[in-house]
């Protein structure tokens, strides 16, 4: 039996000004399984991942990983996000380093690596993302979808337990989003265990063994990747309509 890596339950963010973004959710993610969660923008996909990476603090709920409760005071955050990969929609790179150097920076401070160790390690995720050509150059010489496969090979390069991608194609113009897909797609092959945030319903019903459809803060419906095929709530149902109309769903 498939060993649980993540357990978020009963998950609740309330913003200041009141904003109930989040409201009681709770699901599980096992070893080597990919989980896209889909939705209308600002039904709480984002703050979701950003709960569980602890980049914000739910109001309230439990998050789980392998069993150890890691949104508590006395947990140690950068322990936390060592562990968790996040890839973010704006990549997050460091303009001023190079490629090999923004891959190393977290083996060398976090994991403590030597110079020769985090360089041997970056080389090889850089070689799975398709880009050792491109070591030496600078973050603003790279297309939108060079930087967010090294963002990719910067968090796989930590060995994390489970994999956070938050609309990792969404700040990428059409013909650059393939390449992305395509080492995300690579990695659920490889069994990485990941969560995925994600507008693409196509890659979701492809990638993901399971879908959460979440709206207005609460999960209307998840299930296998069919559910996208076979729409049981009404709320998907309508959702998923407006997205094949291209339509904004309200």
């Amino acid at each position: 039996m498939p060993e649980n890596v993540l357990r978020v339950t009963d998950l609740h963010k309330i913003y200041a000004g009141g904003v109930h973004a989040v409201r009681g959710v709770s699901f599980e993610v096992n070893e080597g399984e990919s989980v896209a969660i889909i939705g209308p923008s600002g039904g709480g996909k984002s703050t979701v991942l950003r709960c569980i990476n602890r980049l914000i603090e739910p109001t309230e709920g439990v998050v789980r990983l392998r069993g150890e409760r890691i949104n508590t005071p006395g947990a140690d955050v950068n322990d936390v996000r060592s562990r968790i990969g996040m890839v973010f929609q704006s990549f997050e790179l460091f303009a001023h380093l190079k490629v090999l150097d923004n891959v190393t920076l977290g083996l060398r401070h976090v994991r403590k690596m030597s110079k020769e160790e985090a360089k041997e390690r970056a080389l090889s995720v850089l070689e799975r993302v398709d880009l050792l050509d491109r070591i030496d150059a600078y973050p603003g010489n790279l297309s939108g979808g060079q930087k967010q496969r090294v963002a990719i090979a910067r968090a796989l390069a930590m060995s994390p337990e489970v994999m956070l991608f938050d609309e990792p194609t969404s700040a990428l113009d059409p013909e650059l989003m393939g390449s992305v897909l395509a080492t995300i797609r690579r990695l659920a092959d490889e069994g990485m265990t990941m969560v995925i945030v994600t507008h693409e319903i196509s890659f979701a019903e492809d990638v993901a063994d399971r879908i959460i459809y979440l709206d207005e803060g609460v999960i209307a419906e998840q299930g296998p990747s069919s559910i996208i095929e076979d729409p049981q709530s009404e709320r998907l149902k309508r959702f998923l309509s407006a997205i094949s109309e291209g339509e904004e769903y309200q």
